[in-house]
């Protein structure tokens, strides 16, 4: 694996596990964001957190790299219709509305943390296969 690579998975692996655990550390933030046709949006927070540790912690080991990088594609793709949601413009968060230029960005930044997962779904495991 290229040097570039490792800091890339590096830079991944603590990302999505610093992601997972500020769910619990801020979760209004996160509450504040999920669409009001969403239930329970205490509980759809604390599960994305803990997936987004989960795969975090997947991405450490070559064996299971595979399934943490189809894990966070998978968090992404369903994580959309909150980004989505947000272009209407309606989303507050911390009592701010969350501005179109935030909301665009953050839906165009999706593609790319999913071309960046599927990169790393492709490392070979330790038997070389």
């Amino acid at each position: 694996m290229s040097t570039l690579k490792k800091i890339s998975l590096l830079i991944l692996i603590v990302g999505y596990i610093a992601a997972g655990l500020n769910h619990f550390r801020v979760p209004a933030f996160y509450e504040g964001i999920i669409p009001l046709y969403i239930p329970d949006p205490k509980l759809v927070n604390a599960a994305a957190g803990v997936l987004e540790i989960l795969c975090g912690l997947l991405l450490i080991f070559p064996k299971t790299r595979w399934y943490g990088a189809w894990g966070i594609i998978v968090l992404l793709i369903l994580f959309l219709p909150v980004h989505i949601d947000m272009l209407k413009g309606h989303t507050e968060v911390n009592g701010k509305i969350v501005t179109p230029v935030w909301a665009w960005l953050r839906l165009f930044l999706q593609p790319v943390l999913i071309l960046w997962a599927w990169w790393h779904s492709k490392e070979p495991t330790d038997d070389g296969s």
